[in-house]
């Protein structure tokens, strides 16, 4: 299974010290060199990123069609770009991304796209994790994660899990 990832699910998962969440779920991740820089950056910011560097379950590749990622760098970061065209070369299962442009690029693209909700979705119904409302509360509280009420609420009755009125 081939699945490519974009900063974000990577980077929050860190920042709550849930990372392994994504080694249960899919073994092994791709990221681009981009997405990897990115990840680095997280300790200018003071955020513990250990988890990440003994992470060997995690290995770079370089997207190789340059002027397919030149096209894209014109409507999306260097990151996502990246990630796109990756998925798309190595024909990847999933492609981890959460922005909402680059979801639908990537779609464009023909690429199968989950964010981190769908995986911690996912996680609860292969049994990695009891409950997946702790681990959004961490996200929202924690890493800065931005989720509306809305959504939030329609997630946990979806999942069969206590939501707020």
């Amino acid at each position: 299974m081939v699945i490519i990832s974009d900063t974000s699910t990577v980077s929050n998962l860190i920042q709550i010290g849930e990372l392994d969440l994504l080694k249960k779920m899919f073994g092994s991740i791709i990221i681009p060199p981009f997405v990897n820089k990115e990840i680095r950056a997280l300790e200018t910011f003071n955020i513990d990123i250990e988890a990440y560097r003994k992470a060997n379950w995690i290995t770079i590749n370089f997207p190789k069609n340059k002027e397919g990622l030149s096209v894209l760098l014109n409507v999306l970061d260097r990151g996502e770009s990246e990630a796109i065209i990756l998925a798309q070369e190595m024909n990847a299962e999933y492609l981890l991304i959460d922005e909402k442009i680059g979801t639908r690029i990537a779609k464009d693209y023909g690429l199968n796209t989950i964010g981190l909700l769908g995986v911690l979705i996912k996680c609860k119904e292969k049994g990695f994790i009891d409950k997946v409302r702790p681990i959004i509360d961490k996200l929202r509280n924690d890493a800065g994660f931005w989720l509306s009420d809305k959504l939030y609420n329609r997630i946990l009755q979806e999942i069969d899990e206590k939501y707020q009125q």
